[in-house]
Order: C-alpha cells, then structure tokens, then sequence
C-alpha cells in the first residue's frame, strides 16, 4: 500500500528536527497507464499522480462478472474500484474529466465512485487489458448486479483505454 509522510520541522532550542512526511505516492517504476491530475492532495509528479499497472494492482482490487453492451458473453472484470483510486490520492472535487487514449472526453460526477460501483478493470478473466481490448484500463460498471446501471448515460461514462481523470471542482 501507499504511505502517506508528513514533512513537520520541531524548533528545540538546539537542534531543527525534520519528521518525515511528504503526502507523495512513489514514482512508477513502469510504464504509465493512467494520471490522475486537478484537485487531489497526493501526487508523485508535477502536480499529478501517475500510476503504472503496479501501482493500481496495489490498491484494493474488486472483481464482478458481467456483461456488456459491447462483449459478446459474460466476463469477469477486476481492478480497483474508482472510488479506492480518488481516496489513494485524496481527490476533492464533484467533477470527473475522464480521457481516453484516442481523446475521447466524458464528464462523470465524482458521486458516481461509490462502494460497489465503477471500478478501474484492468484485467478480464484474469488477463491485463490490451489497447485492442479496452484497455489498459476500462471504467466498467456491474451492469448485471445493479441493472439501475443499464442506461445510455452509464454506458456512455463507461470509458476505455482510460488514459487520464482530472478531479475539478
């Protein structure tokens, strides 16, 4: 998991003490597959937080079967849950800009990322996602468990080759 360090300076009369901390996730020891910028309060780059498949297999990972409207049977899809990603990097915003790799754009409310809900697939039937198959990172919902999900505007928030999530206010 990530840890969060806090940087505080103690002033005793003879010494400065520094404790750490410094609200930062480690940097991406691969390639990065998705960036999370705007109003989020841990970052491990200029302003953003980048991750690599590593990083978001460390977050806490869920999985569900479903199917889609664009797959031709059931799959189970697994990845961590949106909202397990907005608190890793302590997001604080209404508004999701997420972006896909052909720049495909979609606003989502940030209450979408609830427990149960959206998760960041990066893996069905256990194999990683490819760019030929969605991936490498799909926001998917439970459309079998929660057929409320069945709509046009879910299906229209429901982005692959996921490249980017701005948090606004």
């Amino acid at each position: 998991m990530f840890q969060r360090l806090f940087l505080t300076a103690v002033l005793t009369p003879f010494l400065l003490i520094a404790t750490a901390s410094a609200e930062d996730l480690p940097a991406p020891m691969g390639r990065v597959i998705l960036t999370v910028s705007g109003n989020i309060g841990v970052t491990n780059a200029d302003g953003a937080a980048e991750f690599d498949l590593a990083m978001l297999d460390a977050l806490p990972q869920t999985r569900f079967t479903t199917e889609t409207i664009w797959t031709d049977k059931a799959a189970e899809y697994s990845g961590v849950e949106l909202s397990a990603l907005l608190d890793a990097v302590d997001a604080d915003g209404t508004q999701l800009l997420m972006t896909a790799l052909n720049d495909y754009a979609i606003d989502v409310p940030a209450s979408e990322a609830v427990s149960g809900g959206p998760i960041l697939a990066t893996r069905v039937d256990g194999h990683p996602l490819s760019v030929r198959d969605k991936g490498p990172v799909w926001v998917i919902y439970p459309f079998d468990d929660k057929p409320a999900y069945k709509t046009e505007i879910t299906y229209s928030r429901s982005i692959w080759q996921l490249k980017s999530i701005e948090v606004e206010d």
